[in-house]
């Protein structure tokens, strides 16, 4: 009966977004305010009814219903509860009603904290959200409906990919989604200002908060993958070019664009139309995203689904939406007209080199990821594309980024002063230029990316705090320090989220250029060395584990003779999946990590073992958790929510 409702609750919720998409637009048009009216209500039920539904297939989960068929393919009575939850979304139907719930939470966040919104906008933008959700779900309910009953139920379920069964990867999606599908908000609100023709600060200020959050939930989850990536499937990387990977990081690159350009429109008028071409594509990347991922056109093992019918659904929607949206753009053309002018060394200008950083970066990163299927359809070949072009083509963008970012951010608005920003820069340049002779002393016979990399990152991160500092204007330590307590926090925000750039710059070429990597067979209670410490193989037993039985390796890592940790990798295989997976063994460190895989039994009786020594690892997270802090403190500055004014900045503080 629960599930009956849920499948009810979902064709409901369908017709509520075809009202929603409908007659608040025909109300905004005619400017009747009772059909304008009907935007806020409508996003509510409609989120009301979704919430529903997905509480009904959570319950299908939690108590094995192998009725339906979405939980016969990724449950089992055997798993354990947390896997269960997160088998709803671990899947494409139930990804896909995930995908449509969040959708339906921000149109609802719209409807209840909009209320500063003009009237005929925000029913345009609600309609907009709507129309997306009707196409979402007509596709849910016509092609990939999680609630599809099974005439003659099995007794029991072919268990989730075990690979899924994991906490990081239970909470990644759903981090996911929320920035995937957050950026449809900055979308609506560029679509809605075309039909309305009018683009200005206002409009800036209303669509920054909102791809404010979409960005911070994508910084999160692609960092969350990132992690899952590194401990779960054992080849001790953190990021594999995957097409998959390259669909999040893709939308990441233009939200981060799209941020600053916003910014420019916010204080200036100036880059309307390039700003709202950045939201009509950032959206659009999340859609080819989702195209990629529940397609099958590329081979990626992140993929959801294979299924060539759902990939054609998804294009239309995909041509639909941004093609529909890049015609309007082309037809409002005329009211993006900018009124600020500004020099070429300026605010303004920093921030243009940094959009087309990040849009070429994005481009680049494009063409790498659909290449494989360019060759296929008009060459006939199997072509691969890897890291190598990737690191080669996409690397000096972001090197070129890191430079301009410091001086940048410190240039006055309409007209700067390079000399003088370069000026306030010089403790950090002889920091930087000492950390990277320090480096390059340090190491030997090793590649200069890791000192070359870590003169980045502190340039950047070391920028952002020279940043801060001049904004506390002139006079003595105290009065500074006190002025600098007293920052907005958009200022913090600003400054916390290039701080932690610069360390997951750093940190990347650490572990691109410091690694120590180590592969061999081990007899049981032999030693090896791994880099300035010893490894010993103890004992290799099978262990019985919940739903799954393993080989677990006892390892004890020394230095000098005095015990470090003792590490127990594990290969384990899934009885009922009949899939096996490899649970590396990570001694965490705050500047190394010691990384161990047990790998088969050879005939000699040894094991194969891989062992790595991963150089400033945790910095590349803290460096995602640090950006991501950031554009949490930007949010609760109440001159960026939605629903209050600008905020007064204290006296002798230089506006941002």
């Amino acid at each position: 009966m629960i599930v009956e409702l849920g499948h009810f609750a979902l064709i409901l919720a369908l017709m509520v977004a075809v009202v929603q998409a409908t007659l608040p637009l025909w109300g905004a048009q005619t400017g009747d305010r009772r059909l304008m009216a009907l935007a806020g209500p409508a996003a509510g039920l409609q989120l009301v009814l979704i919430a529903g539904s997905f509480a009904a297939l959570t319950w299908a989960f939690v108590v094995s219903d192998f009725s339906l068929a979405v939980v016969v393919s990724n449950s089992h009575t055997l798993k354990p509860m947390l896997y269960k939850v997160s088998g709803v979304w671990g899947n494409h139907e139930g990804s896909l009603l995930l995908w449509v719930l969040i959708l339906a939470i921000y149109g609802a966040a719209v409807a209840a904290f909009g209320t500063n919104l003009p009237e005929r906008l925000k029913a345009r933008v609600l309609a907009v959200q709507g129309l997306i959700g009707v196409a979402f779900m007509a596709f849910l309910l016509l092609t990939s409906n999680p609630f599809w009953r099974l005439a003659a139920p099995p007794l029991d379920g072919q268990d989730l990919n075990p690979l899924l069964q994991d906490p990081g990867l239970a909470f990644h999606p759903p981090f996911l989604y929320l920035g995937y599908v957050g950026l449809s908000m900055a979308f609506s609100f560029a679509v809605a200002a075309l039909i309305e023709g009018r683009v200005d600060a206002a409009w800036g200020r209303w669509v920054r908060p909102w791809t404010l959050a979409a960005w911070v939930f994508l910084t999160i989850g692609i960092a969350l993958g990132s992690w899952w990536a590194y401990y779960e499937l054992g080849w001790g990387g953190f990021w594999f070019w995957d097409p998959v990977e390259n669909a999040s990081f893709m939308p990441w690159l233009l939200a981060a664009a799209l941020l600053h350009s916003s910014i420019v429109v916010e204080k200036r008028e100036s880059l309307k139309a390039w700003t709202i071409l950045l939201a009509i594509m950032a959206f659009g990347f999340s859609l080819i995203g989702t195209f990629i991922v529940r397609s099958g056109v590329i081979t990626s093992v992140h993929a959801f689904a294979n299924d060539p019918e759902r990939g054609v659904f998804i294009l239309m929607i995909l041509g639909f939406f941004t093609g529909g949206a890049l015609i309007l753009f082309a037809a409002r053309a005329g009211v993006m007209e900018a009124r600020g002018v500004f020099s070429l060394v300026s605010r303004e200008s920093a921030l243009v080199a940094n959009n087309i950083l990040l849009s070429v970066a994005a481009f680049v990163v494009f063409i790498g990821t659909i290449w494989p299927l360019v060759g296929t359809m008009l060459m006939g070949r199997d072509l691969s594309v890897g890291a190598p072009f990737f690191n080669a083509a996409f690397s000096p963008f972001m090197v070129a980024l890191a430079l301009i970012l410091p001086p940048g951010a410190m240039l006055a608005w309409k007209r700067g002063d390079l000399r003088r920003s370069l000026r306030g820069l010089i403790p950090v340049m002889a920091l930087v230029l000492a950390l990277g002779v320090l480096a390059y002393a340090m190491q030997s016979g090793r590649t200069a990316l890791g000192p070359v990399g870590l003169m980045l990152g502190a340039w950047v991160s070391f920028g952002a705090m020279a940043d801060l500092w001049a904004r506390t204007g002139r006079g003595g330590l105290a009065a500074r320090a006190g002025r600098l307590l007293r920052l907005p926090r958009a200022d913090w925000g600003k400054a916390t989220a290039h701080f932690g750039l610069g360390v997951t710059i750093f940190a990347v070429a650490a572990m691109n250029s410091w690694k120590v990597e180590d592969i061999r067979v081990v007899q049981e209670g032999e030693s090896f060395p791994l880099g300035a410490y010893a490894v010993r193989l103890d004992k290799v037993e099978e262990v019985q584990g919940p739903n799954y039985t393993s080989t677990m390796g006892w390892m004890t890592v020394t230095s000098n003779g005095a015990p470090v940790a003792v590490l127990t990798p594990e290969k384990r295989v899934y009885p009922v999946a009949g899939m096996p997976t490899t649970e590396a063994a990570i001694d965490y460190g705050f500047t190394r990590d010691i990384y161990l895989v047990l790998g088969d039994r050879q005939k000699s009786g040894g094991w194969a073992v891989r062992s790595y020594i991963e150089p400033f690892a945790n910095w590349l997270w803290g460096g995602a958790i640090l950006m991501a802090l950031g554009g949490v403190l930007s949010l609760s500055d109440r001159r960026y929510r939605v629903a209050a004014g600008a905020r007064r900045v204290p006296s002798g503080v230089p506006a941002e």
